[in-house]
């Protein structure tokens, strides 16, 4: 049998997952990391910088210089890799990326990795037309040399997309954006929250990164007001932070909300998200990504007509590493062998029925690969065709209570700390702090 050489684009948790299980099948396997950054983490690696770095590159990470975890360690970690049991259950960007550093070192990745290497394009080489054996022509680039030095060509079996989706963000249209007089920013370019001493901040968002920010900036803001669409908030919020409808229109220095009332703000931050970024494939690849969705994708993951292209971590709301790991299993199996694909009609029809169904439950478009609850009976279903282990139950257990700790009561729950008893179950091991 053959080794099937595997091209993985990007060095964070996802593209180590990708590296660690195919290091561990040496005799299948031979895995290229390409990653841009000269270190493994993605966006888990800070960086006081915005814009753009030295080497004229959009800055990749998100992270804000007092980011915590908003999932407990306990349900983040792989399967096969628990955290330091000494660290609490919710934890800094740093001991995250030391986390996914220690994971490198442990299952010996770092010989797979090529660091400061952007890939500049991937292409689909068909002979006489068969989808089915198709090889793929990678292009990249050395950052460090970028006008000096060429780009280099090569050929893989497969390729591997895992270059994450926070690093596009996203700003949506607004009548009267641009006559507004004050700060305007992404969630993406913020580091410090004293940066906004004594103003008055729109929040533009409330997702994760919405009410996270806002509660870091209540301190040292004179008003923290959050803008979304969204039901009302269950939780007690700091008293200098509200929530209000979303944006009707913008003015100089006064925002109108659909249901008329007004407020000035100092400055406006969008915590609305982020787009795909895959501008390195070809054409040929027939991608099609309209509005947030991604197709054709079978299960979110393996490309319909290329099925040695596959996509890892496209998916929103999810528990990011047990996911990670159950799509880069499932995404093996199919490029093994062990696991025979549908056929394509079938595949198209999958997904389909999918996103059908996400319309049927009241969601929009752009939420094509939204999980949330569903995100069990997924990870359960793909791991089952890949023939893999499943997840252990305290994982979706815990998450869920986590989920409930965080909707009753945001400011506080970061400070509970867990432990997992077994398999099933999990306790508590310590009250909010008040």
């Amino acid at each position: 049998m053959n080794k099937l050489r595997v091209a993985v684009i990007g060095g964070g948790a996802a593209g180590l997952c990708a590296a660690r299980y195919m290091g561990a099948r040496p005799d299948r396997f031979e895995p290229v990391v390409f990653e841009k950054a000269d270190r493994v983490g993605g966006t888990w690696v800070y960086t006081e910088e915005t814009g753009r770095d030295r080497h004229g590159l959009p800055i990749h990470s998100s992270m804000y210089s007092s980011l915590k975890t908003n999932l407990p360690k306990e349900v983040m970690a792989f399967p096969d890799f628990p955290f330091d049991s000494s660290l609490p259950s919710f934890i800094k960007h740093t001991e995250m990326l030391r986390y996914l550093e220690q994971y490198a070192d442990h299952f010996n990745l770092l010989k797979h990795i090529q660091f400061n290497t952007i890939v500049e394009s991937v292409r689909p080489v068909k002979p006489s037309g068969d989808t089915q054996s198709v090889t793929w022509e990678v292009k990249v680039r050395d950052v460090e040399n970028q006008e000096s030095g060429a780009s280099v060509t090569s050929h893989y079996d497969a390729v591997m997309v895992c270059n994450g989706h926070y690093a596009l963000p996203k700003i949506p249209d607004m009548d009267g954006l641009d006559t507004f007089s004050g700060q305007i920013l992404h969630s993406h370019n913020y580091r410090h929250p004293e940066t906004f001493k004594d103003q008055s901040i729109l929040i533009v968002g409330a997702g994760a990164s919405g009410i996270d920010i806002a509660l870091d900036l209540s301190p040292h803001a004179k008003q923290v007001v959050i803008s979304h669409w969204k039901p009302r908030f269950k939780t007690p919020l700091p008293s200098n932070v509200k929530e209000v409808q979303a944006i009707k229109s913008v003015g100089k220095t006064e925002v109108e909300f659909l249901d008329g009332c007004k407020d000035t703000f100092d400055s406006i931050m969008f915590c609305s998200g982020y787009d795909y970024d895959f501008s390195f494939l070809h054409p040929d690849c027939l991608v099609d990504i309209t509005d947030g969705r991604i197709t054709p994708l079978y299960k979110h993951v393996i490309h319909q007509i290329f099925p040695s292209l596959c996509f890892i971590g496209t998916t929103i709301r999810i528990c990011p590493y047990p996911h990670f790991h159950a799509q880069t299993l499932f995404y093996l199996a199919a490029l093994d062998g062990s696991m025979k694909l549908p056929t394509q009609k079938d595949m198209q029809e999958d997904e389909a029925r999918d996103y059908q169904k996400k319309l049927d439950e009241g969601l929009p478009h752009r939420y094509a690969h939204y999980m949330g609850e569903g995100q069990w009976g997924y990870t359960s279903d793909i791991l089952s065709l890949a023939g893999a282990e499943q997840h252990k139950p305290v994982v979706k257990k815990l998450y869920e209570q986590v989920a409930v700790y965080r909707r009753t009561d945001v400011p506080n729950y970061k400070n509970m700390n867990f432990n997992v008893v077994d398999d099933e179950n999990f306790v508590q091991l310590q009250s909010f702090e008040q």
